[in-house]
């Protein structure tokens, strides 16, 4: 692209999340959307090279990964969180911008995404975030968390069993979800229940999208 025509996309980005925000009910600032914006130009940067994402036009990276992201928002509780399998950052990178005074852990295996995690780190500015290049199921944190959060990760049942470790006594998972998969729940550990699930509206995505909520029973 032009860079004569790079503001004018920016401008249209800069308005996808203005609006979608509102959609959501989310409360943002100027500053929270030029790192948000600057965090779309770094993914779609790096993906040229590392294929971090395939999705490919700016403006589906708005929809498709930075609202997806903050529409669970509203479902957040606790101060200490995890991203497993957070892949370039999704949703962990997102909530740490709008939620500056909560931490966020990305855990990912792959060492060319959390390079680029380390690299976001650094040129937005986030001193709330942390990048790990591990497997959660070999991941011991000195300080566990009040939430996993997954996108896309594993089936439940996967997830519990590689996890469960992660989180505090009161800890909890989120869990992304396309459609759910009865025989998917019926995956979840005895010990386990979900305590919530609902649907998510993203604003200018189309398809099921839902969250379900797992604790401890």
């Amino acid at each position: 692209m032009p860079d004569s025509l790079l503001p004018q996309l920016n401008n249209k980005k800069k308005q996808l999340l203005i609006d979608g925000c509102d959609f959501l009910n989310i409360k943002i600032n100027e500053p929270q959307i030029d790192q948000l914006i600057d965090y779309s130009v770094l993914l779609g940067r790096w993906n040229k090279t590392y294929n971090l994402t395939a999705i490919r036009d700016p403006l589906d990276v708005i929809r498709f990964h930075l609202l997806d992201s903050l529409a669970i928002n509203q479902f957040l509780e606790g101060n200490n969180f995890i991203d497993v399998g957070t892949g370039a950052g999704l949703p962990g990178i997102p909530l740490a911008i709008i939620n500056p005074h909560r931490k966020f852990t990305l855990l990912d295996s792959n060492g060319k995404k959390t390079r680029f995690l380390f690299q976001a780190k650094l040129d937005l500015g986030l001193a709330n975030i942390d990048e790990i290049n591990d497997r959660a199921e070999r991941f011991f944190p000195e300080e566990k968390y009040d939430c996993v959060l997954t996108r896309a990760f594993a089936s439940l049942g996967e997830m519990i069993k590689n996890c469960h470790h992660l989180l505090t006594l009161e800890g909890y998972f989120l869990a992304m979800k396309g459609r759910i998969d009865e025989s998917e729940l019926s995956e979840v550990a005895k010990n386990y229940k979900v305590s919530h699930s609902s649907s998510i509206n993203v604003p200018g995505v189309d398809g099921s999208r839902h969250i379900l909520k797992i604790i401890k029973s």
